[in-house]
């Protein structure tokens, strides 16, 4: 298709007329009028309202480097000019990531124009500034998150092969930034970083889930994890389990009501098998283990275990 559209040998004009295309950009012009006007966009010419993806996929890369650098930095990097590496790559990436918090700063007062331009510069710049001192902190999480990762799985070899090619460790990478971004209050750059994960990994963590020091993530696709839920300290799960939301209430125009506790809370040294699922905001206490394929929507004693004939007593079926 490339080809034939960027043929030079075809006239732009045939090209025009065989598609119809001043027809098809005359209405889908119209179509993104309508929806600017109905969701309050900016209808006047300028730059873009909102956060680049493209661009936070290039600061997470750069911050891998920034965290990990003679691991995930580049591959001529040695380490003695890794210190200026890091403060070089740093500069630019706060650099970058200011500019995407302006951006959502923008976009979350566009309706109620509470803020002026002064105050929206000085909170992005307050922003990226925290953001750029957590960086130590998220640095050590990951390096609990590595280490159980190592202790946890026979197959592993060493430490680096789990930080360079176990996909739960790059879920978390990511997961450790976008709760950060999150809570410093850009929470559409937090679910970008976490969306991208995402898409790479399977692993699905919103980014407002709280999640302790050394935390494993096994294979890890299909896992999700919801946005209220609380995980505590060297906790385990397997792919394809599920921390969701049971039920939600809605608002009188039918719509989910927000901001709401609605999913689990897992207290430290939890193991989670493959396929579980658990709902609601029950508490899973701490030292139990859940087994696979399990459905859970009650609380769970500290230290119990509980398996698929026990999760069939607890819950009949009724015929």
């Amino acid at each position: 298709m490339d080809a034939f559209l960027f043929n030079p040998e075809v006239p732009a004009t045939e090209t025009a007329a065989v598609f119809d295309l001043e027809r098809v950009v005359l209405a889908l012009a119209k179509v993104r009028q309508r929806w600017r006007v109905s969701q309050h966009r900016s209808t006047e010419a300028g730059g873009r309202e909102l956060p680049s993806r493209e661009a936070l996929t290039q600061i997470l890369e750069g911050l891998r480097g920034v965290l990990f650098p003679m691991r995930l930095g580049p591959a001529e990097l040695r380490q003695e000019s890794e210190d200026y590496f890091v403060g070089y790559t740093l500069h630019a990436v706060l650099q970058g990531l200011l500019n995407q918090v302006r951006l959502e700063l923008k976009y979350q007062d566009r309706h109620s124009r509470s803020s002026t331009p002064e105050e929206i510069e000085n909170r992005a710049r307050r922003i990226a500034h925290d953001f750029g001192l957590a960086l130590p902190g998220i640095r050590e999480l990951l390096d609990s998150d590595v280490i159980a990762a190592f202790d946890g799985d026979p197959a592993a070899q060493s430490v680096d092969e789990v930080l360079l090619c176990y996909p739960g460790i790059q879920a978390l990478i990511h997961h450790r930034v976008a709760h950060r971004l999150y809570k410093l209050g850009v929470p559409l750059l937090a679910r970008i970083v976490a969306e991208l994960a995402h898409g790479e990994t399977g692993i699905d963590i919103h980014p407002g889930a709280t999640i302790g020091a050394g935390f494993f993530i096994d294979h890890g696709t299909g896992v999700v994890i919801g946005e209220t839920a609380v995980i505590g300290q060297r906790v385990r799960l397997y792919q394809a389990v599920t921390l969701g939301a049971r039920s939600f209430p809605i608002d009188e125009s039918g719509r989910a009501i927000k901001g709401l506790a609605r999913h689990p809370i897992v207290e430290d040294d939890v193991v989670i098998y493959a396929g579980a699922t658990v709902l609601g905001r029950v508490t899973i206490g701490r030292g139990a283990s859940i087994g696979g394929n399990v459905w859970v929507t009650h609380d769970v004693a500290p230290g119990q275990h509980v398996t698929q004939a026990h999760s069939r007593q607890d819950n009949p079926v009724s015929a």
